[in-house]
Formats: C-alpha cells, sequence, structure tokens
C-alpha cells in the first residue's frame, strides 16, 4: 500500500510552521497511545508509526526540504530510511520511549514474508502554454530502484544462492523475555544476522552488493493530455520503485508547471485578451482583428462601445482535460487615448468638443502672447 503524504498524516499544510507541526503530532500521538487503545492497539500502533514517520521527517528542516522536492523517495530516490524504534520521544514531552513499549505489548512488530508493492516517486514536469493547451509527448529522467539484472533480485552471486540465516533459523526474528512494570512478557526483535529477511547471503552479488536492487536513471515518456494546468498531476502506473520480494513497482506522479504565455490569459478552462482599440472605433464602431489558438478572427465592435466592454466568444478557450467540451475566448475591449496628435487632428477634436460641450484645453494657437510666456517659464 502507498505511503500517505507526510502533511495529509499530520492534517497540517504545507505551509505549516515547526511549531504548528509540534502541536499536531502530539496531539495525534497521545490519541493514538496504545494504552489509548486497548482494544485496538494493534491498529493503533501502526497509526502511531505512520504519524511518527511523518514527524521525523518534516520536523526536521533538511529532510522537509528533500521531502517537498523528492516526495517520499528522497534524496536520489534513496528514501528517508526511518526507523520509528530508534526515535526520542522525550524531545516532545513524551515520558516513555515508544520503540521499547511498542515491543512490549506487540513483540517488535510483524514481518512481512510476501510480496510488498513499491514505493511510489513524484517529478515536475514544465511545459510552454501551447504545449499545455493542445497536449504533448515529453520525456522526463526519473531515478528510481530497480531490480537488479545480474542476480534478478535474489542479491546473491550467479551461481549462488541464498542460504537460510542460522541466527534466527529463517524466521528473520529472534525472541527473549524481558521484565516490565506490567510483568514478565516476550519480546521479539529484528534478527541482527539477516536484517529479517530470515536469509543469509555467503556470496552478495557485485552489481547489487548483496541487496538485489540497484539505481538506475530512467527516460520515461509522458503523454500529456490537452488542457492541462498548474499543478495538474498525471500518474504512470508501474513507473515507480521495484517492489520487494515479486512485488508490483509502484506508480509515478508527474506535476505539470506551465510557463505564461505573452499573449493569453487563463481563468480555468477560459482565455482572457485585451484588445486595444481607438476612440472613432469605439464611438462609431468598427471591425477589429483579435487572436485566438488557431489562428485571427474578425470581432464586430459595436456603436458606442465603453472602455471595458467584454465580449465572449464562444469555444475558442481550452480544451477540458477531462473531456468536458472547451472553454471561451472572453475579450476586453480597452479604449486607448492618443498621446501624439497632430494640428489637424487636434484641431478636429476642439471642434467635436465646442459641438459636445465639452470644456477642453486651449491649443497654442488660441492662446495669447502673454499666456505663452507664462507658460513657457512655468
Amino acid at each position: 500500500m502507498a505511503k500517505r503524504d507526510y502533511y495529509e498524516v499530520l492534517g497540517v499544510s504545507r505551509n505549516a510552521t515547526q511549531e504548528e507541526i509540534k502541536k499536531a503530532y502530539r496531539r495525534l500521538a497521545r490519541q493514538y497511545h496504545p494504552d489509548a487503545n486497548p482494544d485496538k492497539k494493534e491498529e493503533a500502533a501502526e497509526k502511531f508509526r505512520e504519524i511518527t514517520e511523518a514527524y521525523a521527517v518534516l520536523s526536521d528542516p533538511e529532510k522537509r526540504a528533500q521531502y517537498d522536492r523528492f516526495g517520499h523517495a528522497g534524496p536520489e530516490g534513496q528514501g528517508f530510511g526511518f526507523d520509528f524504534r530508534n526515535f526520542d520521544f522525550r524531545d516532545l514531552g513524551f515520558d516513555f520511549g515508544f520503540g521499547d513499549l511498542f515491543e512490549a505489548f506487540f513483540g517488535g512488530g510483524r514481518r512481512r514474508h510476501g510480496p510488498q508493492r513499491g514505493a511510489d516517486l513524484e517529478t515536475q514536469l514544465e511545459l510552454s502554454f501551447r504545449e499545455a493547451v493542445f497536449g504533448a509527448e515529453k520525456e522526463v529522467r526519473v531515478p528510481r530502484t530497480e531490480r537488479c539484472g545480474t542476480c534478478g533480485g535474489s542479491g546473491a552471486a550467479p551461481g549462488t544462492a541464498p542460504e537460510r540465516c542460522a541466527a534466527c533459523n529463517g524466521t528473520g526474528q529472534v525472541s527473549f523475555s524481558r521484565a516490565t512494570p506490567f510483568g514478565q512478557f516476550i519480546q521479539t526483535r529484528t534478527c541482527d544476522r539477516c536484517g529479517g529477511s530470515g536469509q543469509f547471503i555467503p556470496q552478495p552479488c557485485r552489481d547489487c552488493n548483496g541487496s538485489g536492487y540497484v539505481q538506475r536513471v530512467r527516460k520515461v515518456k509522458v503523454k500529456v493530455p490537452a488542457g492541462v494546468d498548474n499543478g495538474f498531476r498525471l500518474r504512470l502506473r508501474g513507473e515507480g520503485e521495484a517492489g520487494a520480494r515479486g512485488g508490483p513497482p509502484g506508480d509515478l506522479y508527474v506535476y505539470i508547471r506551465v510557463r505564461p504565455d505573452p499573449v493569453f490569459r487563463r481563468e480555468g478552462d477560459d482565455l482572457i485578451y485585451e484588445a486595444a482599440i481607438s476612440f472613432p472605433q469605439a464611438a462609431l464602431g468598427a471591425e477589429i482583428e483579435v487572436p485566438t489558438l488557431e489562428g485571427t478572427t474578425r470581432l464586430k465592435v459595436q456603436e458606442g462601445t465603453q472602455s471595458g466592454t467584454v465580449v465572449r466568444l464562444k469555444g475558442k478557450g481550452v480544451p477540458n482535460p477531462y473531456g468536458h467540451g472547451r472553454g471561451d475566448l472572453i475579450v476586453r475591449l480597452k479604449v486607448v487615448t492618443p498621446t501624439r496628435l497632430t494640428e489637424r487632428q487636434k484641431e478636429l477634436l476642439r471642434e467635436f468638443a465646442r459641438l459636445s460641450g465639452d470644456e477642453v484645453a486651449k491649443g497654442d494657437k488660441e492662446k495669447g502672447f502673454f499666456e505663452k510666456v507664462r507658460d513657457a517659464f512655468m
């Protein structure tokens, strides 16, 4: 089963402060303490382990930065290697070491003998605006753990095979009794010699050093559907980490980042375009050309159009990535005031203002000699 997002586990946002993370952990740790759940001790212990693992990563600034960037894979796909039994709970104000308490109640946890699914991976893919709108086929480089091709994942050198661990007789665990305040308990720990696998490899594979897995950087093809936007997540099944003991691989999650476009601004599946028109075009009406995703189209400007008027072109926006049609192109008309006019243009505008009854500044030709001298000095 894939790991849940650490922020989701603790119930905090990705921008949470260290103090908020600590408070959330303390609250959950007390809620899922085995003593507080006598009827569901094993379930509570699993939950406790999950929230403690999340806190151990998010409370460490360096590990948190690595997690924000790489996800559960950790730096270079190696993961974080967290062992909750070595976590010091006394730093949080608890008066117990949970590793000892957990083992006293449950004998050191369960050993997984069967196939185990590989971890999921995350990566980011940057697209141009047009690639996001129309879709594209891209390629990403993914560092991941794969089953060693030399030994087939057994960890043993070619021609040899793993042997049963003599220390634990192949069980992967060793047991001993221990006195606790609750009485005498039989405790079980993971075998130090075989690491809990129940097998010992006398001649390890040279390529994987006996682990059965190697690190590879793979090129993975990503088919991006039309209409994706910033934050869109693509799931590529089976492109994550290799599974353990014959288990299936995890998945690869690709997060989309889209570069802005110089012409259009996107709002959902709609596109926004600002079209500049002149005062005569706004007053008398006109036909102008506006860009679309497929080229240009003619747009009729109605007589007496005001600045800020919106015209909606149906179906000229972005395709919906889930197949729910297409958005619109929203054209916002902006009346632009000219900054440089010829004397003839100024004369005509003054005549228009006079006929409209509007007061405007006088032109230089209409000023007297003393007014011109005053304006020159001021």
